[in-house]
């Protein structure tokens, strides 16, 4: 088990059981040494991979077993568990793999005050490794635990209502890409009730991973025909536990993690942005806020917003994969729309439609107007952390660094905030990273157009295998 970007990951088959009771532990050890006292409530979420039910209740049985309150909210959106948390001054844990392979899984968890920090995780994995060989889970109750799906759902589809106005997404045609996401039918419901004609496609009863940051070809091609097939105006959709959102144009093109979050940013006036530094260049001071960068990682940009919040002052969050943070209250519409510090795949769809609605601007034509850098984004599946490592260290060298990029020209500067990020004297980037969550490798470019920035990638993604490859 290891502690990534954002919660605990690792394969299913090593976290069913006695890990997932350890880590839960672990938790409840952090929460009662920050004062949470017993018979406190502590919020279970899941996704709906195979292997979550079973982690949740394996969980739950922990959680009693530490003296605390579980209260069982099923399968949920994990923005949704949050809210209901912060609204509830409750902790919470939300099994879930997110984007991540079927056969993999995880944990998030969540303080009364938000997620957890990294400070948190390291002390949660020191308690699990100290205990690890003489902990025993506890026997699984006969007795269910007490149910709130129902209101925590409620009180985010009432958080819809502050984002937009009644009627706001009349005459728009959106399609909803449902697989096997947790928010399937919920994000056509609330998208009907502004008004929108809503047309669920691609529902799957097997779990699909969907990973918003490098999205495979097929399912671009599925967007693209549906798009042409059901002439919509947009495409949206989510990761599996609905922290991430996935949009594309009225073409089938992607409109990417960081635009959406740009777009976000944009609707609700922010007057500062916090985002990771793989999150396109071009957003800068030029759109009006104050822009600060991060480590990839919900933690990191959380930790930034809080630090960047002034009394007054509108601050958002956002990630190249799309999930978007609200740090700050804000008002839109004469209502208040509370802070929510957490990935939320709703308010930047909202958002993004309703920026749509209100300008009368296309999603593409949006894009060009920004004219921003291209930017693509790919990663190596099953590319093991050590060899990823191995690579960096490599890297780190600047002559060994130049002759691997030498394809793309002479390097200029290199950002070591996460992995290797070199920029081009031709203005071109190219960023390396292990993923903080599982065997990959990622790489993003810019470039001057989408064709240049993809082959940019593909070739550093190449070059990394081959190296791999000689090292084996």
């Amino acid at each position: 088990m290891k502690f990534g970007s954002s919660g605990l990951r690792g394969l299913a088959s090593e976290l069913v059981g006695k890990p997932s009771g350890l880590y839960t532990e672990a938790f409840a050890w952090r929460l009662a040494a920050g004062g949470m006292q017993p018979k406190a409530m502590v919020l279970v979420g899941r996704d709906l991979r195979d292997s979550s039910p079973a982690i949740a209740s394996n969980c739950m049985a922990a959680l009693a077993a530490s003296g605390l309150q579980p209260i069982d909210c099923g399968a949920i959106p994990t923005p949704a568990l949050a809210l209901y948390g912060q609204q509830h001054g409750a902790a919470a844990l939300m099994v879930t793999g997110s984007h991540i392979p079927a056969d993999r899984n995880g944990i998030k968890f969540y303080s009364p005050h938000g997620e957890i920090s990294k400070a948190d995780e390291a002390a949660i994995a020191h308690y699990a490794a100290e205990r690890s060989a003489s902990y025993s889970l506890p026997a699984l109750m006969e007795t269910a635990f007490p149910a709130h799906h129902d209101q925590a759902i409620a009180a985010y589809r009432a958080r819809a209502g502050d984002i937009l106005e009644p009627g706001s997404l009349s005459g728009m045609k959106v399609g909803v890409y449902q697989h096997s996401s947790v928010a399937a039918d919920l994000l056509v419901e609330i998208l009907q009730s502004f008004g929108a004609s809503v047309t669920p496609v691609g529902k799957s009863d097997a779990f699909v991973p969907v990973d918003t940051e490098a999205v495979n070809p097929a399912t671009l091609a599925k967007f693209k025909g549906w798009a042409r097939e059901f002439n919509l105006d947009a495409i949206v959709s989510t990761d599996a536990d609905a922290d991430r959102p996935l949009i594309a144009d009225e073409n089938g093109d992607l409109f990417r993690g960081d635009l959406i979050g740009l777009a976000t940013a944009l609707f609700l006036r922010a007057d500062v942005v916090v985002t990771p530094v793989t999150s396109n260049s071009g957003i800068s001071k030029a759109f009006g806020f104050e822009v600060v960068r991060t480590r990839v990682g919900s933690p990191f940009v959380i930790e930034a917003m809080e630090a960047s919040y002034q009394a007054g002052r509108i601050v958002v969050g956002f990630e190249a994969n799309g999930g978007v943070l609200l740090g700050s209250d804000c008002s839109l519409h004469g209502k208040t729309l509370a802070a929510l510090p957490t990935r939320d795949s709703l308010l930047p769809i909202l958002a993004v439609l309703g920026l749509v609605a209100s300008t009368g601007n296309t999603l593409s034509h949006q894009r060009e107007l920004w004219k921003l850098p291209a930017c693509a984004s790919e990663r190596l599946e099953n590319f093991p952390v050590e060899t990823s490592r191995g690579l960096m260290r490599r890297l780190a060298d600047r002559d060994s660094l130049q002759q691997f990029l030498a394809p793309f020209g002479t390097v200029a500067e290199v950002d070591e905030t996460d992995g290797l990020r070199a920029r081009m004297l031709t203005g071109e980037i190219i960023h390396l990273r292990p993923s903080g969550n599982a065997p990959e490798l990622r790489c993003y470019s810019e470039a001057a157009d989408h064709d240049r920035a993809t082959a940019v990638v593909a070739l550093t993604l190449e070059k990394a295998r081959a190296i791999a490859s000689e090292a084996v």
